[in-house]
């Protein structure tokens, strides 16, 4: 009996140690993490090594905790001013973008297979959702440099279309429990007052228990060992209680979340690396459960079938329904179509097809199968081509300013100041002698594993592990003078132009410098408000604004969004779809014409002749 006990306690505890050293691999060889945790739960599974799981609800249930802890870390950690900047365009993808897939992918689904109109809709609801981990973990770990706005909108929709895929799943798996065939029109006021009712609900509740949150941890004082499980548990209880009143519970998570996360209030950095380190353990026996649950041998007889539709989630309902919802939203072809390719399947994908086969539906054990070889396509198709489609479309872009190593510690009573410890990269401002504001005042310096006063120490020096108490508006300041800057030198006039130029002149006069091509009105707009106007209204970093023979080049914003810095390119490297990768010989006559009167004007300009 005992021996038993202890045998899978080891078989268990290995599983886990295996997948936490698989991200290793992964990070190396940049392979989709969620991929290689469920290869390890298929590999113990029924045809591997043959540990037994075929319970359902137990997996349900697992998998249902595991996603909430998942969605409330994800929210803890999403600020408001990224929300914002992507908020409209995320938040349509993840609701009207979740409903489209759903009826692109269930209509092919009926058209090329048996399965009727409601069973084609309810596989369509299971893989309409993006997922968060593999998302996340691609665009981070896989270093790569994209525009903030396409960034931000993928990780929004994928932290919040879950709840939608949940709802239409649950919707379609009742309807057909109960062998109902409801008309269009009963079936779509169905969906609306039951979406409007749990989403409201959700909404409503997570707002509350994040504020309820936020009070306890300010009043209660707890232990520091003891806060980030009470902060947690709360979530957790939120989860169950919202659930109960018929309501998201999902969206409930997610929404205390971001209450929390963005009230600034006291222990938040302690909370943070609590969270990150149960998310990943959640992450980890989420996909080894769903992996163990699934039994490879049943694939076969549907496998043709399953990857063509993989293949047709991938190439027509995602990039169908992602085109239609950023429409309005000013996205070029290029970020529409990665956008379309970053729309990862993953857990809980699989974790919504176990919903049929909990229902008692004939056709689930079929539906969970499909869904399964549609996850592991996406991310063998999708997960390991990321970094390549990112660079073929030219959305790859050179870092503001290479790593930055600082580590923020949490210090008691001090809810609005941060201790930071930085170490000094040796081609850093503060390595070549740029000093420190007054508000940022060093405490303790160590060099050569030596501790020293800041008046000791002297000037800062490479490899120095320097610590500064400051306010809790300041870190993103310092992290410009002590950051590398080896990566921006390398691409810097290739990405940003030849030189700079004031933002504050008038844009009249680099059209009479360089003959920049200018609208009605703009000559007497400063070069930053014709930019921004050109952008509308909300430029970003690395923006570009062609203007004839010349191309204006966004080098820096504030933290309204205003420009700081602009680069002037004489040549423009204007981005063009993937689809033009040869230009004509007329584009080149324009362009060597173009450039020749460029390089002219500026030998004149340096003459004297003319200067903005």
């Amino acid at each position: 009996m005992f021996d038993g006990f202890y045998l899978l306690t080891l078989i268990v505890t290995g599983m886990v140690l295996a997948a936490a050293f698989s991200s290793l691999l992964a990070f190396r060889f940049g392979a989709p993490l969620l991929l290689l945790f469920l290869g390890i739960g298929l590999a113990a599974g029924e045809d591997g090594l043959g540990i037994p799981f075929s319970s359902p609800n137990a997996a349900y249930f697992i998998a249902s905790i595991a996603l909430a802890v998942i969605l409330f870390d994800s929210g803890f950690g999403t600020s408001v001013k990224v929300l914002r900047q992507a908020a409209w365009p995320a938040l349509t993808l993840a609701t009207l973008g979740v409903v489209l897939t759903t009826g692109v992918f269930g209509a092919i689904v009926h058209l090329f297979t048996d399965f009727s109109w409601y069973e084609s809709l309810l596989l369509g609801s299971i893989v309409a959702s993006t997922d968060a981990a593999a998302v996340f973990f691609l665009l981070r770990a896989g270093n790569l440099n994209i525009k903030e706005r396409v960034r931000t909108t993928l990780e929004v929709e994928s932290g919040s279309n879950d709840p939608i895929a949940i709802f239409l799943t649950l919707t379609f798996v009742s309807f057909l429990s109960m062998g109902e065939s409801p008309d269009a029109t009963a079936l779509t006021t169905d969906l609306v007052i039951g979406f409007v009712k749990e989403m409201g609900i959700g909404l409503i509740a997570g707002y509350a228990g994040g504020r309820l949150m936020i009070a306890a941890v300010e009043r209660l004082k707890l232990d520091a060992g003891l806060m980030p499980i009470f902060v947690l548990t709360l979530a957790l209880m939120l989860f169950g209680l919202t659930g109960l009143v018929h309501g998201s519970g999902f969206v409930a998570v997610y929404v205390a979340g971001i209450v929390a996360g963005n009230s600034g209030m006291r222990s938040t950095a302690l909370l943070q690396r609590f969270q990150d380190g149960i998310s990943w353990l959640a992450q980890i026996i989420m996909f080894l459960v769903l992996g163990l649950y699934a039994t490879p041998s049943q694939f076969l007889d549907i496998l043709p079938v399953a990857i063509a539709l993989s293949f047709a989630l991938i190439l027509v309902a995602r990039p169908l329904a992602v085109t239609i919802c950023l429409m309005p939203f000013r996205f070029s072809f290029n970020e529409t179509a990665f956008i379309s390719w970053v729309g990862l399947r993953g857990a809980v994908s699989i974790l919504l097809a176990l919903t049929p086969i909990i229902g008692g539906l004939s056709v689930g054990p079929t539906l969970f199968n499909i869904a399964f070889i549609v996850v592991l396509v996406s991310l063998i198709v999708q997960g390991w081509t990321l970094g390549f489609v990112a660079k073929r479309l030219d959305l790859v872009l050179p870092n503001k300013e290479g790593a930055v190593d600082k580590v923020e510690l949490e210090l008691p009573g001090s809810a609005h100041h941060e201790l930071l410890s930085y170490r000094i990269a040796p081609d850093s401002p503060v390595a070549h002698g740029t000093r420190l504001p007054r508000w940022a005042r060093p405490s303790l310096i160590i060099r050569d594993g030596h501790s020293l006063k800041p008046l000791d120490a002297g000037r800062l020096q490479a490899d120095d592990l320097v610590y500064i108490f400051v306010s809790d508006r300041y870190p993103h300041l310092l992290d410009r003078l002590f950051a590398s800057r080896a990566e921006l030198a390398a691409d810097d006039e290739e990405f940003f132009g030849s030189f700079e130029v004031d933002p504050w002149h008038l844009a009249g006069e680099i059209k009479e410098a360089y003959g920049a091509v200018l609208r009605e009105g703009e000559a007497e707009m400063t070069i930053a408000d014709m930019m921004a106007m050109r952008l509308g209204g909300q430029p970003e970093y690395a923006d570009r604004v062609p203007l004839g023979p010349i191309e204006l080049i966004v080098r820096d914003t504030d933290e309204d969004g205003r420009i700081e810095s602009v680069g002037l390119a004489l040549e423009p490297q204007t981005v063009e779809p993937v689809s033009s990768m040869v230009l004509s010989p007329r584009e080149l006559r324009d362009r060597f014409v173009a450039a020749a009167g460029a390089v002219r004007r500026k030998v004149r300009r340096n003459a004297g002749d003319a200067a903005p």
